[in-house]
């Protein structure tokens, strides 16, 4: 890819911290996309190893923005703020795109104007060797807010949306350090269908140590989740029965792995809360 394309159709933020390990190959899998008006805006959100050298090297072909370390959830708003099309793609740092996943992609929304937003299939590598995601994590397509109710079934790296939505959705959601992918497809698909690409044009690794998918104790931060969506408005009585339902479930487990630790304070909180929901 060139130099950054002044009036780019599709944006792609790749947010970063520490992962300089990584991020040469993830950089280089979005510069050799064959789609022409795609600029790349990378945010370094604080790193402190040899990210700034490896961004340095791109030149003109990467638009870079630094922060102070404020989470992903901002990293990735910052570059949605920064994009000058009306099509956003995200990477994390770690992912890589296969050979013509935007122009797959781009051909979808061309073929479905009314869509909004659509990720593609995935391969899955674990450790450096390839596996296969388990039953529960196959990807629907369409109507996916129920099936995404117990865990996150869409994933950034995967993901083109238009723009405007994102606007609609206001962004990720910066008060929550893990599951803000969770939290936002959550929000957009209880209005919208999220529409799947049947072709494997991501390659998602994972296994190594700094992924916050690994931390401990994640279910708060989705019945976090579960119960702003509650507190608002625009469910159906059948997408409010299946979100009460989940919240009831998530804190049930949570605050018995609380009482397990000997944490009855915060288990009292969870069982609270799930009471709130009948």
């Amino acid at each position: 890819m060139p130099a950054i394309d002044s009036h780019p159709a599709v944006t792609a933020v790749i947010p970063t911290y520490n992962r300089g390990w990584a991020l040469a190959e993830a950089v280089d899998s979005v510069l050799g996309q064959d789609y022409p008006a795609l600029e790349l805006i990378v945010v370094d959100d604080g790193s402190t190893d040899d990210t700034p050298a490896t961004l340095e090297r791109y030149g003109e072909r990467v638009r870079v923005i630094r922060q102070e370390n404020r989470g992903v959830s901002a990293a990735r708003n910052r570059g949605i703020r920064a994009a000058r099309s009306a099509y956003i793609a995200f990477l994390d740092s770690d992912d890589l795109w296969r050979p013509g996943k935007i122009s797959a992609q781009m051909a979808f929304f061309k073929s479905c104007p009314g869509a909004r937003i659509c990720q593609t299939e995935e391969i899955w590598i674990r450790r450096g060797r390839r596996v296969n995601p388990k039953r529960r994590h196959k990807k629907p397509s369409g109507d996916i807010f129920t099936a995404s109710l117990a865990l996150c079934l869409v994933s950034p790296s995967a993901v083109m949306m238009r723009r405007e939505l994102l606007e609609e959705m206001g962004g990720f959601d910066e008060s929550l350090p893990a599951c803000e992918d969770y939290d936002l497809w959550l929000r957009v698909s209880l209005r919208y269908p999220i529409h799947l690409i049947d072709d494997a044009l991501v390659v998602k690794r994972g296994g190594h140590g700094d992924q916050l998918s690994g931390t401990a104790g994640l279910d708060r931060y989705r019945i976090q989740s579960l119960d702003k969506i509650l507190g608002g408005e625009g469910l159906t009585p059948s997408q409010a029965r299946a979100a009460k339902a989940m919240l009831r479930e998530k804190c049930r487990i949570y605050a018995a792995g609380c009482r397990k630790r000997g944490k009855i304070e915060m288990a009292e909180t969870y069982e609270t809360l799930a009471g709130k929901y009948p």
